[in-house]
């Protein structure tokens, strides 16, 4: 029977709502300020732009999910995608609500600091310990600064806090159903963490390595009964491992679901990708028919979106008798490979024992096998190659349409269909879908793009070639028939005609998702956009000592201004943290290996521990980036700082506790408390530069500029 009167005990941790408010006070305090676009809010807002109009892009720098969070802030402040970001320093106009654009990262960067206070006490440390952690990240400029714009970085951060934060929840907690709830989060963490940045890979798999030692131990631990540890093990694959595939998967889902209008990246993927958007090539291919035949006028795509996508293409100009190196041609018509749509691009599949250029009633498909005849249309020359070395290419052949000189040089002019990714030996040549090769009957040459330029003599169109299989990556094999129709025009002048006026025969040509999520993943890893040298780009050396700034934004007539910089004595107190932790582990393995124990086991666990989720967590968020060929920003450093904040202060109550007497506790203490000043003296000293207020005269901005190498911009009046 229900008992009055109900009451409900709830236990608040004072310290931990403080700083939780300030968090959100120093984060999102006057956020629309400034009212321009700032630093690599240019990049992000265009793809913010194109998710409100449901255009389709890629971005090679990460998966859709943070993009995705930014146009939810977006679209909750009612932005349509009406804004060209074309310039930092844009003024935002007043339609556009530029607090709810920066509202969600400044939200993830304000939970960081609560997040890293909870996590400190998850590595078994105290509230002191956990409060100076979240006073170093509530403390940090760069953070700051990072978090209070339309970027990802804090988002990454948080998402990857959250992931260890729920992880050590988990392993701490008692024995019961319940906590593989926490183990669940953090798999959904990881995989939000991987889809906002690739750089999250590297904590998850850090994540990873922590959970395999702790299954390690679990397997060995003989009072765990062997149903137990099965269902144990069973429950940890499911959390840490398939859970975030399917989750990573499924943002690819969202992402594609929601972006399904052709736009300005559609040239990147295949003819089939591309005719499953709205506009753009579904717009001409609308109709065509399904299954190439004899007879059939075709456009062929290169699969090889690099250096650009390009059709096979003949026009009326030939090779000439010799080329500026001596060497001679067929001099013959010129074959290429045009970048852009042109009636030149037209061919008609002919079938070398007939006449007929037209389609038969019904159609004879062509099939996987088949030795075909490939006509210009324009011209009526005959596709062609022979032992003559290409103009570019002097490995490869040459690839002509053919002229009769009478000059012993017979017609070669035979190719054999080869569909690389059919399912059946007879499957038939099907448009859009079909990835074919077409192999030289008398060489086994494989037509292909090599890629290179032609000179003046060829237009600057693209080089194709015959080449043998062996020597050449599969991409620059592969054609797709993209424009299609039937051809029923057997006179010269009929067919240019007919040319321009396509058939309309309605066949569904939709492709799968997944089709469509690993092509998508692909153009990701390949094509990648040309990276140029930056006036802030850096190295990561230079990240570590500081030696590099970013202006973000610069007022247009005053000195107010914005720089990713941080708090100099923060990051001092880092560098020495993560030193101090090096030296002091290298002592404990050696003395242990002596056999002297000076920690108890359970205290060693807790420095092991820390240094694994700290220490491994800097290492495998700096260390990759020196192998990375890719322009290098400071902001790529946050997420390991973020590591040594929380090593900062865990370090310090280890030595008080284990290492110090009493008089040295209390000199330490005063310590402490002196660079806990230094660190909120130094935050307010660089808060002009974090917040872009209040002005400051060229004499002060000078005198914040602490090292040489910074870029302090000013204005003398």
């Amino acid at each position: 029977m229900l008992q009055l009167p109900l009451v409900v005990t709830a236990q608040v941790d004072l310290v931990l709502l403080l700083v939780s408010l300030l968090s959100l006070w120093t984060r999102l305090s006057h956020l629309s300020y400034p009212n321009a676009v700032v630093f690599d809010e240019v990049y992000y807002g265009q793809f913010v732009s194109l998710y409100m109009k449901r255009v389709f892009f890629i971005d090679d720098s990460g998966p859709p999910l943070g993009h995705m969070i930014l146009a939810l802030g977006a679209y909750l402040g009612g932005f349509d995608g009406n804004f060209v970001w074309n310039r930092i320093g844009a003024e935002y106009p007043s339609s556009v609500s530029v607090w709810s654009l920066r509202l969600l990262p400044a939200l993830c960067g304000a939970l960081c600091v609560p997040l890293v206070y909870l996590l400190t006490l998850e590595l078994k440390f105290s509230h002191l310990s956990a409060l100076g952690a979240a006073l170093l990240l509530l403390l940090e400029n760069s953070l700051i600064v990072q978090s209070r714009f339309m970027l990802l970085e804090s988002v990454l951060i948080f998402f990857v806090l959250l992931a260890f934060f729920c992880y050590l929840r988990f392993h701490n907690a008692p024995n019961s159903w319940f906590r593989y709830s926490w183990l669940l989060l953090s798999g959904a963490s990881c995989a939000a963490a991987v889809g906002v940045k690739y750089m999250g890979v590297f904590s998850y798999l850090l994540l990873l390595g922590v959970a395999s030692l702790h299954t390690w131990s679990l397997i060995g631990d003989r009072t765990v009964s062997h149903l137990s540890v099965y269902v144990q093990c069973v429950c940890r694959v499911v959390c840490l491992l398939v859970v975030p595939v399917l989750l990573y998967v499924f943002w690819f889902y969202v992402h594609l679901s929601v972006l399904n209008r052709s736009g300005p990246h559609d040239q990147l993927m295949s003819s089939a990708f591309q005719a499953s958007l709205e506009g753009g090539l579904s717009r001409i291919t609308q109709g065509q028919p399904l299954e190439v035949a004899y007879g059939s006028q075709v456009t062929l795509r290169s699969s090889a979106s690099q250096p650009i996508p390009c059709w096979l293409h003949s026009h009326k100009a030939n090779y000439p008798i010799r080329y500026e190196n001596g060497r001679g041609s067929s001099h013959q018509q010129q074959v290429t490979c045009y970048p852009f749509k042109d009636v030149n691009n037209w061919w008609i599949i002919k079938d070398p024992g007939r006449q007929e250029l037209v389609v038969s009633s019904p159609p004879r498909p062509v099939r996987h096998g088949d030795v075909i005849q490939l006509v210009h249309g324009m011209t009526s020359r005959f596709l062609n190659s022979h032992d003559v070395a290409a103009p570019m290419s002097p490995h490869a052949q040459e690839v002509s349409g053919y002229i009769d000189f009478n000059v012993s040089m017979p017609a070669q002019n035979l190719w054999k269909v080869d569909i690389s990714n059919r399912e059946v030996e007879s499957e038939s040549w099907k448009t859009i879908l079909s990835e074919v090769r077409l192999v030289h009957v008398n060489t086994s040459a494989v037509l292909r793009l090599s890629g290179v330029s032609l000179p003046d003599w060829g237009f600057r169109q693209l080089e194709v070639v015959a080449d043998k299989l062996f020597k050449v990556h599969s991409s620059s094999l592969d054609w797709t028939v993209e424009e299609h129709r039937y051809g029923t025009s057997q006179e010269q002048k009929e067919r240019e005609a007919e040319l321009h006026s396509p058939t309309h025969i309605d066949v569904d040509r939709k492709i799968s998702f997944w089709a469509k999520f690993l092509e998508l993943q692909w153009k990701m890893l390949t094509v990648k956009q040309e990276d140029s040298e930056h006036k802030y780009s850096s190295s990561p050396l230079e990240w570590v000592t500081m030696e590099t700034n970013i202006a973000y934004w610069l007022h247009s007539s005053t000195n107010a201004q914005i720089h990713l910089i941080g708090n100099p004595v923060s990051w001092s107190v880092a560098n020495l943290s993560l030193l101090a932790y090096q030296l002091l582990a290298a002592v404990y393995l050696l003395r242990r290996r002596r056999g002297y124990k000076d920690l108890p086991d359970a205290v060693w666990c807790q420095f092991v521990c820390l240094g694994c989720v700290c220490v491994g967590g800097w290492l495998v968020n700096f260390l990759p980036f020196f192998l990375m060929e890719k322009t290098l920003f400071l902001y790529h450093y946050l997420p390991a700082l973020c590591y040594l904040y929380l090593l900062s202060p865990a370090l310090l109550e280890h030595t008080h506790t284990h290492l110090l007497s009493v008089t040295h506790r209390r000199a330490l203490c005063v310590c402490v408390a002196a660079m806990l000043l230094s660190v909120f003296l130094s935050y307010r000293t660089f808060c002009p530069l974090t917040y872009g207020s209040p002005e400051l005269s060229a004499n002060q901005l000078q005198g914040l500029k602490w090292r040489d190498s910074w870029d302090i911009l000013y204005r003398r009046r």
